[in-house]
């Protein structure tokens, strides 16, 4: 009902400023006048011709037609002119659907929303806010009476400095995939999988039981989680950039099992392996276990290769992988936040429309309903290991951590530095770059 009143209120905005626009109308019956006019004198020279005009008057400009305005990707536009039918229907108010590449989506708005030929509602991912928000690009969003039917953190992810700025509905999380054939008890923790990398090499099962790229942050992550530590620190407000985790207990006591890992021989030193190495090894059978993406299913499924995905093994504490979230945001120089506002509440923020968004590009939804109904295993999978994930920060200082960071994980992969050493060097080093240093 708030939001019908809403859209009330704004068309009548909107036709009092088209009547002020407006003259009035020539033609209206004159007033009586309360005396009889004096006789007039009859003139006695004839009037002098009026001169004809020089110049046609200027035609009155006609009012500008109000519509809603959406940038979204070529999945997701189809289903947003379909919902902007419905909300035609019901408001009287056109919406305009324009197609870009999603890719492209972000630097468009930066140019077009400050010279007010930007949309009134675009679709983008949740990192971008640290760019866009510091930029006045963005306008805060209300999830309306939907608001707890939304993965909660996936609304995290677009809060920044303690304000929402989107409504998302879907979300993107690596897992644990293995052999079941391989490995017929899922280890829970971390511990477990080095116990069980060792049975397995020894037994001459499979060449490597665990393996994973050597540098790669943010496959890491996960496992740093899981032994308590992290990246930077979470409040209410979003990421703290002063608050660095990389050199605390919990990330040295990841980075000390990874430098293990490699000691033992469960991980190779210096073999230098990338993505591609590291999937054909699983696919091929040469190891059982990893650490990767639903971006990974189609080659997987593919080779053939029996496998399984699960939930991320944790240590001191559960695993908490990166959060990936899409979903939709305000242009702050909309001249329609209420109307974008309320088609957002009313014709997104429904299980129709996000399974129909869900479908036309299945990927874990943001919205519960949706979520809790994946039938496709594998999926649903991806969606449980994410369920606790922590949204990629999205604040700009995340630039000043992801090289040192990584440098550091090779570091340890190469066993050219310590665990302690590599961890707390690039702690430092992110906390200069912040600093301007």
């Amino acid at each position: 009902m708030r939001n019908r009143n809403i859209i009330l209120l704004s068309l009548l905005v909107v036709i009092a400023m088209a009547l002020t626009a407006c003259p009035a109308q020539p033609g209206a019956a004159p007033v009586a006048p309360t005396q009889p006019p004096a006789q007039e004198v009859a003139p006695t020279e004839a009037p002098a011709e009026e001169a004809a005009p020089t110049e046609a008057p200027a035609e009155e400009a006609a009012p500008a037609e109000v519509a809603l305005t959406i940038w979204a990707d070529d999945t997701r536009a189809p289903i947003l002119e379909e919902l902007g039918k419905q909300f035609e229907a019901q408001y009287g108010i056109p919406v305009v659907v324009t197609e870009k590449g999603f890719g492209n989506i972000r630097d468009d708005l930066k140019v077009a929303g400050p010279a007010g030929e930007g949309p009134d509602i675009i679709i983008g991912a949740h990192d971008w806010l640290g760019e866009l928000v510091e930029n006045g690009l963005l306008a805060e969003i209300e999830l309306g009476d939907a608001a707890d039917q939304f993965l909660p953190a996936a609304v995290q992810a677009f809060i920044y400095d303690g304000k929402l700025y989107g409504m998302p509905y879907a979300t993107e999380n690596v897992a644990f995939v293995y052999n079941p054939e391989i490995v017929e008890q899922v280890p829970a923790t971390w511990s477990e999988l080095t116990k069980l990398a060792a049975e397995l090499e020894s037994a001459g099962v499979v060449k490597q039981a665990y393996i994973r790229q050597e540098g790669d942050p943010y496959h890491f992550f996960p496992i740093q989680t899981a032994f308590g530590g992290y990246v930077f620190g979470l409040t209410e407000q979003g990421y703290d950039p002063t608050d660095v985790g990389i050199d605390s207990p919990g990330s040295i006591a990841a980075a000390t099992w990874l430098d293990q890992m490699y000691k033992a021989g469960h991980l190779k030193a210096g073999s230098a392996v990338d993505y591609d190495i590291m999937h054909a090894a699983f696919e091929n059978g040469d190891a059982a276990m990893l650490i990767t993406g639903p971006w990974a299913l189609p080659r997987i499924r593919e080779s053939g290769v029996p496998y399984a995905v699960t939930t991320i093994p944790g240590e001191v504490q559960p695993a908490q992988p990166f959060l990936g979230v899409q979903g939709f945001m305000i242009n702050a120089f909309s001249k329609n936040p209420l109307l974008a506002q309320t088609f957002l509440q009313e014709f997104v923020a429904t299980e129709e429309a996000m399974q129909a968004i869900f479908d036309a590009d299945p990927r874990p939804s943001a919205f519960l309903p949706v979520r809790e109904k994946i039938t496709d295993p594998d999926l649903a999978a991806f969606a449980a290991a994410g369920e606790n994930g922590l949204p990629m920060p999205a604040i700009p200082e995340m630039s000043a951590v992801w090289s040192a960071w990584g440098d550091a994980i090779v570091l340890i992969s190469q066993q050219r530095e310590a665990p302690d050493v590599a961890f707390k060097n690039a702690a430092a080093q992110i906390r200069a770059a912040i600093a301007g240093n």
